[in-house]
């Protein structure tokens, strides 16, 4: 922990909560399309409502991926209702977990061999 410490590599020390156990069993991802340079007026806006967890602005077919908990289905309709509501904001498509097999925050361990070609790609 020292180590890690002082290498700069721990951000924070922080708790981490139970969703159920806080009232919000529903876990969900949402992909929000927006329209030009509307994001970081976005980001702000929903950055306040403490059902989102993560905002991420990404590369493919979408523009932000939301990590979202809620106390129901209902209270994720509310939340789209209010994504639609904001300048910008042209679609979204939201994907419920039915189950969770791994969540954990980012590990100190690098997979080295990750990083090495793989043979199927080498070969072509």
């Amino acid at each position: 922990m020292k180590r890690l410490r002082s290498s700069g590599r721990i951000r924070a020390t922080v708790a981490v909560l139970d969703g159920p156990a806080t009232g919000k069993p529903f876990l969900a991802f949402v992909h929000v399309d927006t329209t030009g340079g509307s994001k970081s007026r976005t980001f702000r806006a929903l950055s306040e409502l403490p059902e989102l967890e993560e905002i991420h602005s990404v590369a493919g077919d979408t523009c932000t991926l939301l990590k979202v908990r809620c106390a129901s289905s209902r209270a994720l309709e509310g939340l789209l209702a209010r994504l639609y509501a904001m300048p910008g904001v042209k679609a979204t498509r939201s994907y419920m977990v039915l189950s969770t097999y791994l969540e954990r925050t980012p590990q100190a361990g690098i997979t080295e061999a990750l990083e090495e070609p793989h043979m199927e790609v080498a070969q072509r």
